[in-house]
């Protein structure tokens, strides 16, 4: 075999691993994003109210914090590659699992299923994309957190109008609509079986190493990224909440909310895609903190103007988008090896999603205080000060584990 035939078939390993990749990010939020425009159906359905089914939507952040911390030793006893593939399979039973019809217990566990899979595959892509991408972290990167969002954003808006499909003379309700967010899940897994088939970076099984296990928890800059992490998506998960209701608070219908709500998650995609055009050269160091300063213009606009408050979801959604794209990069480029990478982000996402389930809700309980916005608004600048300030600790290049032998 030629060297050209040796690079050749190294860009073709490349190729199938991206499009796996892409495939991935397009199922990673599909699947979450489409139960709350059916919680209606669903309530109509089984009997109950949409308030008693609302902790159907916590269940994948509850889920996402506490099996995160696991993924770093699924990893090192059975290899990266192999664990992905499998969380990707236990996302298909609870996909199905939870669209069964019968008792009302199979849309909780298949739910509970499906965060827990997810979980372990949320943590897995950034240390997969470091190994496989090492020189192009940031634009994949940014790729893959646009395809998670876009994709989860597009189920979202589709769910209902497959619910009311007509077959048979009736609709195909809201199981059928669910189970449909996974209609891409079998080729993401074909296409990641087949590249990681042909990679040769990941060989199986390794031997579990503690100090990336445990050593992580008590890393300073290891906590740094956590809480940098969790503070930009306890933004993100605050305006995603509650820019609606104060939307029609300021005297917009329905659908102009939408609109808004619609718009602020298009600006996140093109923040994330962006980002990489920043982090080049010396300024690269100051991007983490930067962000921040974007949506606090959008956030302060919103309260100040609201009758502008679609452009002003603008700046506050490019700030969201970017950011997560950040913080996913952070992970991986604060390791130094697939191991640290894999338990950093364990670490960040277990204590990220904390932080950003408490969010909407800190958010709400200020506002029923005197049925005002200061409050609530005042917490968003609060916190994106906070990920300002954790910014610019995470900016300056360092890696977590560095006394503990590289792991």
């Amino acid at each position: 075999m030629t060297m050209g035939d040796d690079r050749d078939g190294a860009r073709t390993r490349q190729l199938g691993l991206l499009v796996a990749v892409c495939l991935i990010a397009a199922n990673m939020r599909t699947t979450i994003t489409g139960v709350g425009p059916l919680l209606e159906q669903i309530a109509g359905d089984l009997g109950t109210t949409t308030v008693a089914l609302g902790a159907l939507a916590s269940i994948p952040l509850l889920a996402w914090a506490l099996v995160s911390p696991l993924a770093h030793d699924l990893s090192q006893r059975f290899g990266t590659s192999r664990v992905l593939l499998w969380s990707l399979l236990l996302l298909v039973v609870g996909t199905v699992w939870r669209s069964l019809p019968g008792v009302t217990v199979n849309l909780w566990l298949g739910t509970a299923l499906i965060g827990a899979s997810l979980a372990i595959a949320n943590v897995l892509m950034p240390a997969i994309i470091k190994r496989d991408f090492a020189g192009r972290v940031p634009a994949v990167m940014g790729l893959y957190t646009a395809l998670l969002a876009g994709a989860g954003a597009i189920a979202s808006g589709v769910v209902v109008p497959v619910s009311l499909i007509r077959v048979d003379g009736g609709p195909v309700g809201w199981r059928v609509a669910l189970l449909s967010t996974g209609i891409l899940l079998p080729f993401a897994i074909v296409s990641w079986m087949r590249a990681s088939h042909r990679s040769r970076a990941d060989q199986g099984p390794r031997t579990p190493r503690t100090a990336g296990g445990t050593g992580i928890w008590r890393d300073g800059l290891a906590w740094q990224v956590a809480i940098y992490t969790g503070l930009q998506s306890g933004t993100f998960y605050i305006l995603l909440t509650w820019l609606a209701p104060y939307a029609t608070a300021n005297g917009r219908n329905a659908v102009v909310a939408g609109i808004d709500v619609m718009a602020y998650q298009i600006a996140a995609i093109v923040g994330s895609l962006v980002l990489s055009f920043f982090l080049r050269g010396r300024a690269r160091r100051w991007v983490p903190a930067s962000l921040p300063l974007l949506a606090m213009v959008g956030v302060v606009g919103m309260l100040t103007t609201p009758d502008l408050l679609t452009l002003w979801t603008i700046p506050a959604g490019l700030s969201s988008g970017a950011s997560l794209s950040m913080a996913l990069t952070l992970m991986a480029e604060r390791a130094r090896d697939l191991s640290a990478a894999t338990a950093l982000s364990g670490m960040a996402q277990s204590i990220g999603y904390l932080l950003a389930a408490v969010g909407p809700i800190a958010f709400g309980a200020l506002h029923a205080l005197d049925g005002g916005w200061i409050l609530p608004f005042a917490l968003i600048v609060a916190v994106l000060l906070g990920q300002l300030l954790f910014g610019l600790a995470v900016g300056r290049e360092r890696f977590v584990l560095a006394g503990s032998g590289g792991d």
